[in-house]
């Protein structure tokens, strides 16, 4: 399985909207938003969406397999506390665990963009998702602690990761 690693731009719309609507439809707890939400969402929207990876301030980046199929995704900005945070990660389920490589290429290159500016990089997880704390875990995240109610159920929540650049 062989794959490129690259930023986003403008004209992906189209590919950030079917990966969105597969990311929402496989993991719905894992993200901010619900299925039927992406799914009203506007073509302008997709386009800023997708504009994010053109932006110096964060990083947008997807894996695109050698067939042209989108394969995962993830990002980071810059918080209202000036730290960086992980979000929107995402693999398709024919590419994840560690033999194909997608999450750590693109885990490496959001950490890449990160480190200049950073010496920490910080995520929050579903506390109902051990599949991908295990997974942040085994790439030197560690639980600070910190719990926060989830946006869509404050009956839930989610828990702050910290990984050393």
């Amino acid at each position: 399985m062989t794959f490129t690693i690259r930023s986003t731009r403008a004209d992906d719309w189209r590919e950030v909207k079917a990966l969105r609507i597969e990311m929402l439809a496989d993991t719905p707890n894992a993200f901010g938003e619900t299925l039927a939400q992406a799914l009203g969402n506007s073509e302008s929207e997709w386009r800023t969406r997708a504009a994010r990876g053109e932006n110096p301030a964060g990083a947008q980046l997807v894996a695109i397999a050698d067939d042209g199929r989108w394969i995962g995704t993830m990002g980071a900005y810059v918080t209202a506390r000036s730290e960086a945070l992980l979000v929107g990660v995402y693999v398709t389920p024919a590419y994840r665990g560690i033999e194909s490589g997608v999450t750590d290429a693109l885990l490496s290159a959001v950490e890449e963009w990160c480190r200049p500016r950073f010496v920490t990089l910080t995520l929050h997880v579903h506390e109902q998702n051990p599949r991908a704390r295990a997974a942040y875990e085994r790439r030197g995240f560690e639980y600070t602690g910190q719990r926060m109610p989830y946006v869509l159920d404050s009956a839930e929540f989610e828990l702050a990761m910290v990984k050393r650049l």
